[in-house]
């Protein structure tokens, strides 16, 4: 059944082709709303705050991840399980941005203006 809710941000794809983007979107979410404290380690945090942070998670997760991951009742494991699943990604991402970064060169654009495109993308 699809999600009528609507969504603060796109929810985490069993692939996990989104994960670093909705990690942050996340955070900062969850740091507007209070509810920070409840993913970090050695947290002092109501039952209602880590309520309210669980659904807000599973609300932005595939339906098989939310499956998946159906028991875990407590924030800070989730996301733990979740970043010990996806984050293989940053390292990745970083190795591929520093051979870009490496084998960049001027002369393979046409124009100033898609060199510094090229530039803004590895770099972000």
């Amino acid at each position: 059944m699809a999600n009528l809710a609507k969504l603060d941000f796109v929810a985490l794809d069993i692939t996990g082709k989104n994960y670093l983007t909705r990690v942050v979107d996340a955070e900062i979410h969850l740091e507007a709303g209070n509810l920070g404290e409840t993913i970090k380690e050695e947290n002092n945090v109501f039952s209602q705050d880590q309520a309210k942070t669980m659904i807000f998670i599973r609300c932005h997760l595939d339906e098989r991840l939310k499956i998946e991951y159906l028991m875990v009742e407590d924030p800070l494991t989730l996301s733990k399980a979740l970043r010990n699943r996806y984050n293989y990604q940053k390292t990745m991402i970083l190795s591929m941005a520093c051979y870009e970064w490496t084998h960049l060169r001027i002369q393979d654009f046409k124009m100033v203006a898609e060199y510094n495109s090229a530039v803004f993308r590895i770099s972000s």
